[in-house]
């Protein structure tokens, strides 16, 4: 349910609803709903999710399990980014090994 996800995607960041409805421009009230599976955000709003929690919307929407992330590396050297996926791809060996 798209309430689950968006709750799975506050908490994962350590947000209350207060604060996730701060960043997004919308009332505690709102998140809460979406949450509650009472009401559905706009189109835009979940685009607006999905751009400030870096997730695609076929995750929100659980037609994907995997959470796809962005991460803007504009600014970074090629070598940073390259160091970065090293990180990703370390963290996804230690989580295979735990798992296994």
């Amino acid at each position: 349910m798209l309430g689950e996800q968006i709750k799975r995607i506050r908490l994962a960041n350590k947000l209350s609803q207060v604060q996730m409805a701060r960043m997004l421009g919308v009332s505690k009230q709102s998140v809460s709903n979406w949450e509650n599976d009472n009401m559905v955000p706009s189109i835009g709003m979940m685009r607006k999710i999905c751009d400030k929690f870096s997730c695609s919307a076929d995750y929100l929407l659980e037609l994907d399990e995997e959470r796809h992330l962005k991460i803007e590396t504009s600014k970074l050297t090629v070598e940073q980014v390259a160091h970065i996926q090293q990180l990703v791809d370390d963290l996804a060996n230690l989580n295979q090994l735990s798992c296994g």
